[in-house]
């Protein structure tokens, strides 16, 4: 699922989960990014449902793979499977309802025993259009985000705001991580080590650290 090369070149797809709440516009979310579609009937998801969506990054063609909790998030039912293999989450939460809000400590707390630290995370307050019946201000949004390390948006998948600047920043996110991943590998360091041509003796490879930023 990772970068993987193969004689057509290399590959990218990342898989993202959306997780939160019941009917906090996960499949909305989902739907007005991949097909540019709303739903105002929108029942709860059932079964597995997820969009794949290609975005160029670099010259590249970066896939990525977007999975909807398909309704399993009433029971608390979200099982392992489901975020097997995640390399970036959204959580979601209405910012007309705060419960929905509070409940985002518990999705980060089962993020952090199914996936790697390494996850791209982000929050996101959506159904910003309903702002006449506002429960969860913007400032306390950032200042969780802030507080977990991770990014942070507010959207509204009715009206199309930031739906595709956050589901973009995230996978252009796993996709800088990834690179740096693969560039900090010792098969990609050993691969340079015989590939090089040694112009002096105990020439030293130079290691490029790196830090990650949350905003």
């Amino acid at each position: 699922m990772a970068s993987d090369e193969d004689q057509g070149g290399e590959e990218y797809l990342y898989k993202i989960v959306l997780i939160g709440d019941s009917a906090v516009g996960k499949s909305n979310l989902l739907s007005r990014f991949a097909r540019n579609e709303f739903d105002n009937n929108s029942k709860a998801t059932i079964g597995v449902e997820f969009q794949t969506q290609v975005v160029e990054i670099d010259g590249k063609e970066v896939k990525a793979q977007i999975w909807d909790t398909a309704g399993q998030e009433r029971f608390r039912a979200v099982t392992s499977a489901y975020y097997r293999g995640a390399f970036g989450a959204l959580i979601v939460y209405d910012i007309s309802r705060r419960t929905t809000f509070d409940s985002v400590k518990r999705w980060l707390d089962e993020l952090g025993v199914h996936c790697d630290t390494a996850t791209v995370k982000m929050l996101v307050g959506n159904k910003c259009d309903l702002e006449n019946i506002r429960d969860v201000s913007v400032e306390e949004g950032k200042n969780l985000a802030e507080e977990e390390g991770l990014f942070f948006m507010e959207t509204s998948a009715l009206d199309s705001t930031n739906v595709i600047t956050a589901f973009e920043l995230v996978i252009k996110e796993i996709y800088n991580n990834v690179s740096r991943k693969v560039l900090n590998s010792d098969s990609y360091k050993a691969e340079l080590s015989v590939n090089r041509v040694s112009l002096a003796d105990g020439a030293a490879s130079s290691k490029k650290g790196f830090s990650c930023c949350s905003q």
